[in-house]
């Protein structure tokens, strides 16, 4: 009998966290370089960007959510994107060598780094066998 932990969907197992720390930290150097008005030193400080945001994203993310439900109800979850920006300002504050112009080019790097993360960990991700049995 083998057990299998995994907190994933169907019986793909989950990405190891050093692979999604290298996955994020590589969007957040390709949105570096995409985005306008957002600023990162070098390969290491893209590489806190990564945790500092993972921590963030894990601890106040949802506390700012829970704090501001009624406005992202009203605004149907576009008030999402702004608690994105703050989280992304609040790595900006806390890490040296990386800089944002302003509070547009947070949010822009949030979405672009969602997005980049979740292409590049669904094109890692391996693939279930396929079964031709109905």
């Amino acid at each position: 009998m083998q057990f299998k932990a995994s907190f994933s969907s169907g019986d793909r197992p989950l990405v190891p966290w050093y692979v999604r720390l290298i996955v994020r930290t590589l969007a957040v150097f390709l949105t570096a370089y995409l985005v306008p008005g957002v600023e990162v030193d070098g390969f290491t400080t893209a590489i806190w960007v990564a945790v500092v945001l993972g921590v963030l994203n894990a601890t106040v993310k949802p506390l700012l959510i829970l704090l501001t439900l009624p406005l992202t109800l009203f605004t149907m979850g576009i008030f999402l994107l702004v608690i994105n920006g703050i989280v992304v300002v609040l790595a900006d504050r806390w890490i040296d060598g990386f800089a944002l112009r302003d509070f547009t080019a947070a949010v822009v790097m949030s979405v672009v780094v969602s997005a980049l993360s979740a292409v590049m960990e669904r094109l890692q991700r391996p693939k279930p066998p396929v079964s031709l049995r109905p």
